[in-house]
């Protein structure tokens, strides 16, 4: 990895998302999204993101993905590693789940770092991967890993971070990797 040069930080209270619209050009091959302190107002909610080609107007690229969990619970009655289909994007154009079932008492919430890189390109997709972790609804920590590739050729220039349900809290870092 290279050398992170902080462009952008976005703060939530109690919003429904987080767009950020400038910052991802042609500047880097590859962007880090930092988000930390993510607790939702709505229990048991996903953490998402999908990106945009036209400056934020809209978002609903096409995805390919896939999703893996490993969790514990806290009382050491339960633990395992899933690859969890239901969090997958076959081509679909919905949001892609960084983080699932997150609570929203106020010990839990999730952190991650998402990688995007060359969304500028208008020859290749897009790749991505997320790390994530979290502490759910049901006691439960979380490790999150999700990756795949944006499915167009257009420049990527916008992404937008949301729960599945309700507003959310939190911090989201937009870096340029060097």
């Amino acid at each position: 990895m290279g050398i992170p040069t902080l462009i952008s930080t976005s703060t939530a209270s109690n919003a429904s998302s987080v767009a950020i619209t400038s910052g991802i050009d042609s500047t880097y091959d590859e962007y880090m999204f930092v988000y930390t302190g993510v607790n939702p107002a709505t229990d048991n909610v996903h953490f998402q993101f999908q990106v945009s080609t036209d400056g934020g107007s809209s978002y609903g690229v096409s995805m390919a993905t896939t999703f893996f969990d490993a969790w514990h619970n806290e009382g050491d009655t339960g633990a395992g590693l899933s690859y969890e289909t239901s969090k997958d994007l076959a081509n679909g154009t919905g949001y892609q789940t960084l983080n699932a079932d997150v609570g929203n008492d106020a010990d839990f919430g999730c952190v991650g770092i998402l990688h995007l890189f060359n969304p500028s390109s208008t020859t290749y997709v897009k790749h991505f991967y997320n790390r994530a972790t979290s502490t759910t609804y049901s006691d439960y920590a979380h490790d999150d890993s999700c990756a795949g590739y944006v499915n167009t050729t257009s420049a990527v220039d916008a992404i937008n971070f949301k729960c599945s349900s309700g507003n959310f809290d939190g911090v989201i870092q937009l870096f340029g990797i060097s």
